[in-house]
């Protein structure tokens, strides 16, 4: 008995998309030149900073701190990352509830780099009709010559975009001579190569497979749809009449003689299918394959513009436009998503605006929790972690309230000294005299901080306890 495989990924052929002029093909090319303008060349823009590398976007690990033009990131700073992120989720999903997946289609770097590599693959192979007769034609000089070329300006633009994202991460001048000479670090070379590898198998050769099969946002995207949302969508009453499509035969090439006959605007001519980036039918209806980059909208508009009739055969229209029902664009889960957002936005910017300039840790020394020197007084350990956030050194003089006649001891140090956007440990110790000690009674107490020189103005407190026998 012969047993049929089980079949777990339904292979298909490789989609070779069609070009298109149109609206939406001309968004799409402006982002794609804003996209690569913005990633290549940010990080060669120089920015001047009184501390830190005068590079305007620079992770630098060395130092762990973050450069966002006039903005410095430290890993306190941990929150402020948290609420961004939850901003970027809460406002594709409000994106998304309203037009559906244009994230997708216009800015998702897998499709910008997609397109990149399509672009390159054209040029040098030709339109579609021209590939797919490349591909069946037998190996000669013309094949590996359009071939070979074209998978080595992907290499190139690949290996290019790892290269980038490296010189995020250090000065890029100096780490692209370091690159180049062989005396960067390992991790540059590993993060190269690994980018290098990833960018071109994926928008090279997975493509399309990568959105159907990898990415899970097309599968929980759609849930978050409903009949008002904007999608790319057919109009079948106007595409299929009565008796569906038809070709514009003789007696079928105007409007009036296709309605007498009963058929549809739809002339079949597949040239929706033959753009589209995914290789699907949009007249099939909504897919989970559709990236809503709306290429088939262009193309079906080029044919109506031919035939001399009305745009809007395909469409973004939601399900109660096509059907000439009330469309409300903001209905509970857009107004959810929507607060959500601003929400968000508004903690990110208070979170930014307001973070802290100094950061002052202070544990109590717990073995042991006192001690009696032999004058009888009690002495307390504390261990200090300051971080001075600022691009200023500053000084501080430390001292103590809510403790009688205590006296502060930090060793040799005279003040709190902090240098510009660095960290410092101080053990200090705080003693009271026997006479004053109240026994049996730990004691909420508050070290004080005060500016003597840098950006701060205003006195910092923090609460701490002093532990008596």
């Amino acid at each position: 008995m012969n047993e049929v495989p089980l079949k777990f990924v339904e292979y298909q052929k490789i989609i070779e998309p069609r070009s298109v002029k149109g609206q939406f093909r001309n968004i799409k090319t402006i982002i794609l030149i804003l996209a690569f303008v913005t990633y290549f060349l940010l990080p060669w823009l120089p920015w001047s900073r009184d501390i830190g590398p005068n590079q305007a976007v620079i992770f630098d690990l060395s130092s762990h701190k973050y450069y966002l033009f006039n903005l410095v990131l430290h890993p306190q700073d941990i929150l402020s990352l948290a609420i961004l992120m939850v901003f970027a989720a809460a406002f594709l999903f409000f994106i998304t509830t309203i037009a559906g997946r244009v994230f997708c289609g216009f800015f998702c770097f897998q499709t910008i780099w997609t397109d990149a590599f399509r672009l390159i693959e054209r040029l040098i192979q030709g339109d579609r009709v021209t590939r797919l007769r490349l591909k069946k034609q037998k190996w000669n000089f013309e094949k590996v010559r359009k071939v070979g070329l074209t998978t080595a300006l992907w290499l190139a633009l690949a290996f290019w975009s790892g290269l980038t994202f490296t010189l995020y991460w250090s000065e890029a001048g100096q780490l692209l001579v370091d690159f180049f000479t062989g005396q960067a670090p390992l991790a540059a070379y590993m993060c190269t190569a690994i980018l290098t590898t990833t960018t071109f198998l994926a928008a090279g050769m997975a493509k399309d497979v990568i959105c159907m099969h990898i990415c899970p946002y097309s599968r929980f995207q759609s849930a978050m749809f409903d009949e008002n949302t904007a999608i790319v969508s057919y109009d079948k009453v106007r595409g299929e009449g009565e008796n569906g499509r038809a070709k514009p035969l003789k007696t079928l090439k105007t409007q009036e003689d296709r309605t007498k006959a009963g058929v549809g605007d739809c002339i079949d001519c597949n040239y929706c299918v033959q753009v589209c980036p995914m290789g699907i039918d949009i007249r099939d209806g909504l897919q989970v394959a559709c990236i809503h980059c709306g290429l088939c909208i262009d193309a079906c508009d080029n044919i109506m513009d031919k035939q001399g009739w009305a745009h809007g055969l395909v469409s973004f229209s939601s399900e109660n436009a096509l059907a000439k029902k009330k469309t409300s664009r903001f209905g509970i889960r857009t107004i959810g998503y929507g607060l959500a957002s601003l929400i968000a936005g508004a903690f990110l910017v208070f979170s930014v605006v307001n973070s802290a300039k100094l950061t002052v840790d202070i544990a109590h020394v717990r073995s042991p929790l006192y001690v009696v020197l032999s004058d009888g007084s009690i002495q307390n350990s504390y261990k200090f972690k300051f971080y001075n956030m600022t691009s200023k050194p500053a000084t501080f003089d430390l001292s103590v309230e809510g403790l009688p006649n205590a006296k502060v001891d930090i060793g040799k140090l005279k003040h709190i000294e902090l240098k510009a956007s660095r960290g410092l440990r101080v053990s200090v110790r705080v003693r009271q005299a026997s006479a004053d000690v109240k026994r049996n009674a730990n004691q909420p107490i508050r070290f004080k901080l005060t500016p003597i020189k840098g950006e701060f103005e205003e006195a910092i407190i923090h609460p701490s306890q002093f532990i008596t026998p």
